[in-house]
């Protein structure tokens, strides 16, 4: 899907603000308010807008610890990592997990109350996962750049 200027003008926009109206979006981009809306609507019927939520805090709701796990799996069979992803994807304490390349087969990013939480996590829940090998456990001591929205300048031609 090719996206045009004013395609990318609404992500921008909905990314620094999601709740903001749908007048006030037209405002912004100069246009009026049903094709802004109907623009909006193809972009979300197109998976373009994935959803909408809330930014929260992670600290200030009782997570204060996040760790990146690197995880090397046992073989590279398909199966072992289908199976591995399906029970990575079911835990409420995974907030995202990539399969990645190099010397490791998943990058984990973990949140968890404390340390000790952590431990806990770590050892009786990650390191028990299917075709489990080694992992290696990063924590984040401070966050520089969370993600918080994606660069949609660089998109255009």
């Amino acid at each position: 899907m090719a996206l045009n200027s004013t395609d990318m003008a609404l992500l921008q926009l909905l990314q620094s603000d999601a709740r903001m109206t749908n007048q006030e979006l037209a405002e912004k981009i100069g246009m009026s308010a049903s094709p802004c809306w109907r623009k909006v609507r193809k972009l979300e019927d197109d998976k373009v807008i994935q959803g909408y939520r809330a930014v929260l805090n992670r600290k200030k709701i009782g997570l204060g610890v996040m760790v990146f796990i690197r995880v090397v799996l046992d073989s590279h069979s398909e199966a072992e990592a289908k199976k591995f992803e399906e029970q990575v994807i079911a835990m409420e304490d995974v907030v995202a997990c990539y399969s990645i390349g190099g010397d490791a087969d998943f990058l984990l990013q973990v949140v968890a109350a404390d340390l000790d939480s952590y431990a806990d996590f770590a050892m009786s829940v990650v390191r028990r996962l299917p075709g489990m090998k080694e992992m290696q456990s990063m924590f984040v001591l401070k966050e520089i750049k969370p993600l918080d929205s994606f660069p949609i300048k660089k998109l255009a031609p």
